[in-house]
């Protein structure tokens, strides 16, 4: 093995024991009366089988990009499933008029904006993020 392949695959390496490590956390705004969820509860949320933010009343889901890892981390730790797995359900819902897609914005910055603006909207950053404008909801390491 070469020089380059062993550091190719330390980092590599590296970089999937950070992301086996990161903690999310799902979020609403500071102001949300919105109450602690559990992880079934966010599932059902983020699968589309319940609409109701207990504490809040309907909530407006918020999504990260595909390309997100928040996004994969999310839906492995909170709904066991990969996020293809989840669009494939949000598809079969979405088609069958039963549901709405999450709004998808582009990065916890957008999702800590959006919560901020409207009491009823709940969506995932990385733990990292979270500050005094969001009020987590679900944490997952």
């Amino acid at each position: 093995m070469n020089h380059f392949t062993h550091t190719l695959i330390l980092a590599i390496g590296a970089l999937m024991a950070q992301a086996s490590h990161a903690q999310v956390a799902l979020v609403a705004g500071a102001q949300s009366s919105a109450s602690k969820l559990t992880t079934e509860q966010a599932a059902s949320l983020f699968l589309g089988k319940s609409e109701q933010l207990p504490g809040q009343g309907t909530a407006v889901l918020l999504d990260q990009p595909e390309s997100a890892t928040v996004r994969e981390l999310f839906y492995t730790k909170v709904t066991g499933k990969s996020a293809a797995q989840v669009k494939a359900t949000w598809s079969r819902l979405v088609f069958s008029g039963k549901a709405t897609l999450p709004k998808e914005v582009p990065n916890s910055a957008a999702v800590k904006k959006m919560v901020a603006g409207n009491v009823n909207a709940v969506g995932y950053i990385e733990k990292s993020a979270v500050d005094s404008s969001v009020k987590v909801l679900l944490s997952v390491e």
